[in-house]
C-alpha cells in the first residue's frame, strides 16, 4: 500500500515514518510537515492510505479531508484522544492515540490491508473486482512476523483464548487479535460468523447440518444466536 505520512511534529513524522519502512507490505511516497503542501500533493498523486495528524496549526486533519474531492484511506494521529468521535465521521480505518506503538500500527495498516479490496478510491490503481473474491492479501502479526494470508485460502477462524487462529488447508497463523478486529479485516461477502467463537468461510462451506456446518472437512457449531442469520445468509 501507498502510504503518506503528514503531521506537524518532526517526531511523531519521524516515528511513523519508521514504522512504514520497517513493515513488508508498505511503500512510504512522502511525508510533509506542511498541510498545505500535503494537500497539493495528494490531489495530484495516486495514494492508498494517509496517516494524518489532527491538531495541526492553518489547516487541521479533518480541514484537509473535508477539501479532498477524493480522499484515500485515513488514519488519524493525535495526541488528543477527545477528537476521536469526530475522526470516525469521515470513515477513518482507524485512531491512533500519539505515542502509537508498533504493534497498534501493524493493527491499523492491517485493517486498511482487509479493506483495499473492497474500497477503492480514485486515487488507487483501478482493477476488476470478481464479486465475492479479495484481490489483497491480509498480514497477520503472528508473534514476531508478518504473515501473508490470502483470504480465498481460509477456512475458517477460531477463537482461542486471547488469540484468533486462522485455519487453511496448509497451516494455521495464530495472532494476538479480538474477534471484532478479524471481522473487520475481512469481507462479509466472503466471511460470516456462525458462533461466538468462529468465522467461516462461505467459499469453503461443504455442509450444513442441524446444529453444525462442515468447512475443510471440520464440524464447527452453530450458535443459536447467529442460526437465523446463517440460514437467511445461505438461501438467499
Amino acid at each position: 500500500m501507498r502510504c503518506v505520512v503528514i503531521d506537524d511534529e518532526p517526531f511523531s513524522l519521524d516515528l511513523i515514518k519508521d514504522y512504514i519502512q520497517r513493515t513488508p507490505f508498505l511503500e512510504l511516497t512522502q511525508c510533509f510537515s506542511n498541510p498545505f503542501k500535503a494537500l497539493d500533493y495528494l490531489n495530484r498523486e495516486k495514494v492508498d492510505v494517509i496517516f494524518l495528524d489532527i491538531n495541526m496549526p492553518e489547516l487541521s486533519g479533518i480541514q484537509l479531508i473535508r477539501a479532498l474531492q477524493t480522499p484515500p484511506m485515513v488514519v488519524f494521529t493525535t495526541a488528543y484522544p477527545e477528537f476521536a468521535a469526530e475522526s470516525y465521521e469521515y470513515n477513518a480505518v482507524d485512531y491512533l492515540v500519539k505515542p502509537v506503538k508498533y504493534e497498534r500500527f501493524l493493527k491499523a495498516v492491517s485493517k486498511a490491508s482487509g479493506q483495499i479490496g473492497s474500497t477503492k478510491q480514485n486515487h488507487q490503481k483501478e482493477t476488476a473486482i470478481v464479486p465475492g473474491e479479495s484481490k489483497e492479501p491480509l498480514f497477520i502479526k503472528s508473534g514476531n512476523q508478518l504473515v501473508k494470508v490470502w483470504p480465498s485460502e481460509i477456512l475458517y477462524i477460531e477463537a482461542a483464548g486471547n488469540y484468533m487462529c486462522f485455519h487453511t488447508r496448509e497451516r494455521k497463523v495464530m495472532s494476538l487479535l479480538t474477534m471484532k478486529e478479524v471481522l473487520e479485516m475481512l469481507s462479509s461477502d466472503e466471511f460470516i460468523r456462525i458462533h461466538k467463537s468462529f468465522v467461516i468461510s462461505l467459499k469453503h462451506l461443504e455442509a450444513i447440518e442441524r446444529h453444525d456446518v462442515v468447512v475443510g472437512g471440520k464440524q464447527i457449531p452453530i450458535g443459536i444466536t447467529y442460526r437465523e442469520q446463517f440460514l437467511t445468509r445461505v438461501n438467499r
